[in-house]
């Protein structure tokens, strides 16, 4: 599919720091496309080129085909929702949204009209006439939301939109933006550092770390392929083990615990070599533990015995247990199990276990 935004080799700095540096991207038209990673990760900046509040040091912004970088921002005909609400205290929440259609002195039966219709899609027609003083904060972006897709923008932006909302509404306003989206069609960038929200939002997330994109792709493929150790981390939990890189002649890799007990891997970065200071992440739902007494000593598909553990706390979550066991060189690490079989697998505090894992499951990556 044809991109419709490309983000070409795009670069910002100020003076000798660079906020972001080559960082390209297509966005297809109608996606809903995330911008992921932590504070200071260059996902902001690289939002605020597009929407024309900054300029680039270097690069270009294509929108379908044409370039925004000599296009005023109020030109660009984009829409911008921020973490704040921005929304006129003096106008209510009907004159907020026709706001926008005023300045581009649209019709007023067209206003009237398409206040409605925004109202109706964010599910606020009772509140047209209300002050924004009078209304929940959830509320308050719902407004910012229909003032901002009033117009038709063929892009909305989205910088951190809900992190001023509590968890419980938080949520709630996801469901709503998913509906809005698939009703609306419109693309939109969402900078976000809340690794759920992106999942639960995105069609495609692209991944910030220190100004650059490291990794593209749907949530799924983000959480079960990270393309590096950031992105492993960063996207969902995970368990970094430190191994010494061995080679299988069948073309896979493995490594070597600290205690010698050897292990393999079918995926791993194509840099390593034997002999290098490894990584082996494991996601704490891909491993199993057991009792010594129900292992057996029997070997598991990871191509060991077991990796000998002592288990340190094992706490309930409902659907869940979660375990966390000290490995023979005193790394701490985390296991999540179904709670079905919880009261009969013989895992208590203090007790010595097994931990075991399928090689499919894990990526060997170098040491940080």
């Amino acid at each position: 599919m044809t991109a419709f935004l490309q983000i070409q080799r795009l670069r910002k700095t100020y003076d000798d720091v660079v906020a972001i540096d080559q960082v390209s991207l297509d966005v297809r038209k109608g996606e809903f496309m995330t911008f992921l990673g932590p504070s200071g990760s260059g996902k902001s900046t690289t939002l605020y080129i597009v929407a024309g509040f900054q300029e680039p040091t270097d690069g270009r912004v294509l929108l379908d085909g044409k370039s925004l970088l000599s296009v005023a921002p109020n030109q660009r005909n984009i829409g911008m929702v921020f973490q704040r609400y921005t929304l006129f205290p003096h106008l209510t929440v009907g004159e907020n949204v026709a706001f926008p259609l005023r300045v581009r002195r649209r019709p007023e039966a067209e206003i009237r009209a398409k206040v409605e219709q925004m109202l109706k899609l964010v599910h606020l027609s009772e509140c047209r006439d209300r002050m924004p003083a009078q209304l929940s904060g959830g509320q308050q972006q719902r407004v910012a939301i229909a003032r901002a897709l009033a117009y038709d923008p063929p892009v909305l932006l989205m910088d951190e939109p809900l992190s001023a909302l509590d968890k419980k509404l938080r949520e709630e306003i996801q469901l709503e933006l998913r509906r809005i989206h698939q009703e609306t069609g419109v693309t939109i960038l969402y900078v976000t550092h809340d690794q759920e929200e992106a999942l639960r939002l995105s069609d495609r997330i692209a991944v910030f770390n220190q100004g650059r994109i490291e990794q593209v792709g749907t949530g799924e493929e983000l959480y079960a392929n990270p393309a590096s150790r950031f992105v492993a981390s960063f996207i969902g939990n995970s368990n970094f083990l430190p191994v010494k890189v061995t080679k299988h002649g069948d073309g896979r890799m493995g490594g070597v615990f600290p205690n010698g007990l050897e292990t393999t891997s079918d995926m791993f970065h194509p840099t390593l070599a034997a002999g290098d200071e490894g990584a082996l992440m494991i996601r704490p739902e891909q491993m199993r533990i057991s009792s010594l007494q129900r292992a057996s000593g029997s070997h598991g598909s990871s191509g060991t015995a077991g990796l000998p553990v002592t288990v340190r706390d094992v706490t309930y979550l409902g659907d869940a247990m979660h375990y966390a066991v000290a490995t023979p060189w005193q790394q701490e690490i985390s296991i999540r199990m179904p709670a079905a079989h919880r009261h009969d697998n013989g895992i208590v505090i203090g007790a010595q276990a097994l931990v075991d894992w399928d090689a499919r499951d894990v990526r060997l990556f170098a040491q940080a």
